[in-house]
């Protein structure tokens, strides 16, 4: 059964960029046109496809979705427009296609840029005409879908390189949705990560969720987010996961494989010993290890050692890892 509009997935977010993304989709979503949407995996293409359909007039017909990326031309063929008996190897009866699914709906091709040329032809004549050929068939079946095409690279450059044809993305593109990515969303980050972690300690039957520390809240802004929203929420679930109930979330577990692999700790000396030289001997190989596997940055390898930003550059110093005015990664003295 079709969503009702008022039950839309949410669309979370304050930064200007992101509110106008979402603006331009509700004033979209009632032109029965194509419509591109663009961005890095992971923003949230998805959401902006169902958005145009379930505010459109098209909200009680199907909402049907395919991954381009994930299907050979054979599979992509047969999955979109369907073939009759006998079309290949294993087809032993006819099969609709998404196609003939989405009649009446809407058709989302996330990772459209995958198609292989022959394919992009294909889906050209079925936008421009209705019409289309099921793989091993011969008489045309029409259909009355709209599309939303998604992409995580600039189809212009493809067009430019010959990989993509330039009449597919000027009938695709009757406008362009661009997502932006978290790291360009400011606060947001904070407003999803909430979210996110109300919602999982629900899931994971905690009567609440007591908030994020400073240290965690440190580490969701200066982290650069290459997964964007699906990564935050995976990152958030974690590090909830990893917090007994009732207690904040002091450190974001950003590396699930983290300590996955560590050595065995080395056996602690015997006595007798000079303590303090051992402490700081311990202390320095600890600090330049963090250091390391945050590949320098120390905002990050702060944040695997439970430590704050200037704590930890104070640390540094102290054993001799850092040279007074010597800038970290974030540019701070």
């Amino acid at each position: 059964m079709a969503l009702e509009p008022d039950t839309l997935p949410p669309l979370i977010g304050e930064h200007p960029r992101f509110l106008k993304a979402v603006e331009q989709t509700s004033c979209l979503a009632g032109i029965n046109r194509p419509v591109l949407v663009l961005g890095e995996r992971g923003t949230g293409k998805e959401l902006i496809a169902a958005r145009l359909h379930y505010l459109s007039p098209r909200w009680q017909g199907p909402l049907v979705k395919v991954n381009c990326a994930a299907l050979t031309e054979t599979l992509l063929d047969s999955e979109l427009f369907g073939h009759e008996g006998g079309a290949f190897t294993g087809a032993r009866g006819a099969r609709s296609g998404r196609f003939e699914r989405a009649d009446g709906g809407t058709l989302f091709l996330d990772e459209v840029a995958t198609m292989s040329p022959r394919l992009q032809e294909k889906l050209l004549r079925a936008i421009e005409y209705g019409e289309f050929e099921r793989v091993g068939g011969t008489g045309l079946r029409r259909v009355d879908v709209r599309i939303i095409g998604a992409a995580n690279i600039d189809l212009r450059t493809e067009v430019d390189a010959g990989r993509f044809r330039a009449d597919l993305l000027d009938r695709l593109a009757f406008d362009v949705i661009a997502v932006p990515p978290l790291r360009e969303r400011g606060d947001d980050v904070i407003l999803l990560a909430e979210h996110f972690a109300v919602r999982a300690a629900r899931e994971f039957g905690r009567s609440l969720f007591p908030g994020f520390g400073e240290i965690a809240l440190a580490a969701l802004r200066s982290h650069s987010w290459p997964g964007n929203v699906r990564e935050l929420r995976n990152a958030v679930e974690r590090s909830l996961f990893h917090v007994a109930a009732g207690e904040p979330v002091e450190r974001l577990c950003l590396d699930p494989f983290a300590g996955a692999f560590a050595p065995l700790p080395a056996a602690l000396p015997e006595p007798p010993l000079k303590l303090d030289e051992w402490l700081g001997a311990s202390e320095r190989t600890l600090l330049a290890r963090a250091l390391e596997r945050a590949g320098g940055h120390q905002g990050h390898a702060a944040e695997s050692l439970g430590l704050g930003y200037h704590q930890f550059r104070s640390r540094l110093r102290r054993c001799g890892l850092l040279a007074p005015g010597r800038r970290g990664a974030s540019g701070k003295e």
